[in-house]
């Protein structure tokens, strides 16, 4: 594992769930190597506290509070950036819901559709909205967040959140196929269990201290970012970590 910083001043990269965890950690490593942050949350009041530890790090950002579930907030923003920015280098993708844990007859519809609609169809909307900023990029970069219970392991009482994540691969390897003749560059990122609030609320009597914290994920969030590849990327953090 390298833990080489790339330089990316110039670049400007949106993360959405930034407020916290992964989202919070992946923003602070992307504004310290030098990109302008475009912060995107529901909680103000953790978007500003990762505004000043931008800024403290010599950063900095742009806070974006909003809810991913508002389909029209989606578009509006994308043509507030068309009207800042000249172009979009980099887009994490990385709020999500774990909706419930429980048997599918059980899940409640309005869980079951709160997920799907965060987890899938915001990321949908969000592709659609900021496609023609990416390709202003010369290097554009759309990373997904993912988990290995969407595809890659069936667990019991996982559905709603397995199937959303299984439902987003494939909207990313969709994506990756679309955008290959192009300056777009697709990857994915499973990070397996980390210390964050999702993984607590789904495991609630793990000891979070024997977990990696989110910020161990940059360096492979870097690597994602500068490797040289063709059509989509995977990444999993468990064998980044077995590689260092």
């Amino acid at each position: 594992m390298t833990n080489d910083i790339p330089d990316l001043s110039g670049k400007t990269a949106l993360v959405t769930g930034a407020s916290r965890g992964i989202g919070r950690a992946m923003a602070l490593a992307l504004a310290k190597a030098g990109a302008h942050v475009l912060a995107l949350a529901r909680t103000s009041g953790g978007l500003e506290e990762l505004d000043d530890e931008i800024r403290t790090a010599g950063g900095s950002a742009s806070l974006i509070p909003m809810d991913l579930l508002d389909g029209d907030s989606i578009e509006q923003l994308a043509g507030a950036l068309a009207g800042r920015f000249d172009k979009l280098d980099i887009l994490i993708a990385n709020a999500a819901s774990l909706g419930e844990l429980a048997p599918l007859p059980d899940i409640d519809p309005k869980v079951w559709q709160h997920t799907l609609d965060l987890n899938v169809t915001a990321n949908w909307r969000l592709i659609r909205a900021l496609d023609p900023l990416l390709k202003k990029s010369e290097d554009a970069r759309a990373i997904f967040l993912t988990s290995r219970v969407g595809g890659e392991e069936v667990r019991a009482f996982w559905g709603v959140y397995a199937v959303s994540k299984a439902a987003m691969d494939m909207l990313a390897a969709t994506y990756a196929e679309e955008t290959a003749n192009t300056n777009i560059r697709v990857a994915i990122i499973d990070p397996g269990s980390m210390r964050t609030k999702m993984r607590a609320q789904a495991m609630p009597g793990e000891d979070p201290e024997t977990l990696p914290p989110p910020e161990a994920l940059a360096p492979l969030l870097f690597h994602a970012l500068t490797e040289k590849t063709d059509g989509l990327a995977r990444y999993s953090f468990r064998h980044w970590k077995g590689n260092a």
